[in-house]
C-alpha cells in the first residue's frame, strides 16, 4: 500500500504487531482530510487481518504524536469537516471495536484531536517529553458525545470536566498522576517499551483480548448514536455562527478571541 502521510509498517519488528505513523513532523503530525483517510485504510486493514495480535500508534520525530486537525482543513470558511476528514470518526471507531489492543506510544505534544486518539487507545505509552491536552473548545472544534464523556472513564468526571472545560495542558508525569497514560519512560527508551509491551500483548489469549475490549467499549456506545443529535439540539447552525468565526480568526492571527467583548463593555 502507498500512502503519503502516513507509514504503516506491516509486519513491524515484532511478529504480530504492525505500527501506523503519523508522517507529517513539520506539521507536528496535525491530520488533513488526505490523512485521515489514509489512517483509516491502515487501521482498516490492521483490524481485519489475522495474522494481526497488536497495533501501534504514533507520529514520526520526537517533537509531536499529534496535535490534531490541521487548522488550514477546518479554519476561516469551512463549513465543518470534508467528507475525507470526517473519516478520522471511523478512525476511532476502528480503534474502540478492534479485536485486538492498540497502543498509543505518546512522543512530544499530544494536543486537541491527537489528545484524543491516545485517549481512545487502550493502553498509552508517554515519552518523557509528552505534553498533553485539549484545544479544540478554544479554537471551535465541535467534538462532543462519546469522544467527550468517554475521557471520564479514564480520569473521573471532575477531572475530564477540567480538561475539556479549561483546555489545560498537562506534562507526562502529571498526565501519569491521574491517570490518563500508563507510563511514563525517557524518549530514548520510548520504542524498546512498545516493543516489550507489544510482547506481552501477543502472549495473551487473543480471544480473551478480544472479549474484554468488547466489554469496555459497550460503555459509551448509547452515546456514540447520539452524536448528530446532541450537536443538533445544542447548536444546528454551529458553523455560522459569529463566535466561530472569532475563535478561527483570533487562532490564525495568534491573538486572544473576544467573545464576551460587548458584554464586557456593558458592564463597563
Amino acid at each position: 500500500m502507498e500512502f503519503e502521510d502516513i507509514v504503516y509498517e506491516k509486519p513491524w519488528k515484532i511478529g504480530g504487531a504492525v505500527r501506523i505513523m503519523i508522517n507529517r513532523p513539520k506539521a507536528l503530525n496535525a491530520f488533513r482530510g488526505k490523512t485521515a483517510g489514509e489512517l483509516e485504510v491502515a487501521f482498516r486493514d490492521a483490524v481485519y487481518d489475522d495474522s494481526v495480535g497488536v497495533i501501534v500508534l504514533t507520529g514520526a520525530g520526537d517533537k509531536a504524536f499529534c496535535v490534531g486537525g490541521d487548522a488550514r482543513d477546518v479554519g476561516p470558511g469551512k463549513a465543518g469537516y470534508s467528507p475525507e476528514m470526517k473519516k478520522i470518526f471511523e478512525v476511532h471507531r476502528y480503534i474502540r471495536e478492534a479485536p485486538k489492543p492498540v497502543i498509543a506510544a505518546v512522543n512530544g505534544w499530544a494536543i486537541g484531536g491527537g489528545h484524543v486518539l491516545h485517549v481512545i487507545c487502550d493502553l498509552t505509552i508517554a515519552a518523557d517529553n509528552a505534553i498533553l491536552g485539549q484545544n479544540g473548545p478554544r479554537i471551535a472544534s465541535p467534538i462532543h458525545g462519546y469522544l467527550v464523556s468517554s475521557l471520564a472513564h479514564v480520569v473521573g468526571i471532575k477531572k475530564a470536566k477540567e480538561i475539556w472545560l479549561l483546555c489545560r495542558q498537562y506534562t507526562a508525569q502529571e498526565a501519569r498522576e491521574i491517570g490518563l497514560v500508563n507510563v511514563v519512560v525517557p524518549l530514548s527508551k520510548l520504542e524498546e517499551t512498545v516493543d516489550q509491551w507489544c510482547e506481552d500483548l501477543l502472549n495473551i489469549v487473543p480471544t480473551c483480548l478480544a472479549l474484554i475490549k468488547k466489554s469496555f467499549v459497550s460503555i459509551d456506545k448509547y452515546l456514540e448514536a447520539d452524536m448528530g443529535k446532541i450537536l443538533n439540539e445544542v447548536a444546528p447552525d454551529f458553523f455560522t455562527r459569529p463566535e466561530v468565526a472569532e475563535a478561527h480568526e483570533a487562532f490564525f492571527q495568534k491573538r486572544t478571541p473576544e467573545f464576551w467583548k460587548e458584554a464586557r463593555k456593558a458592564a463597563g
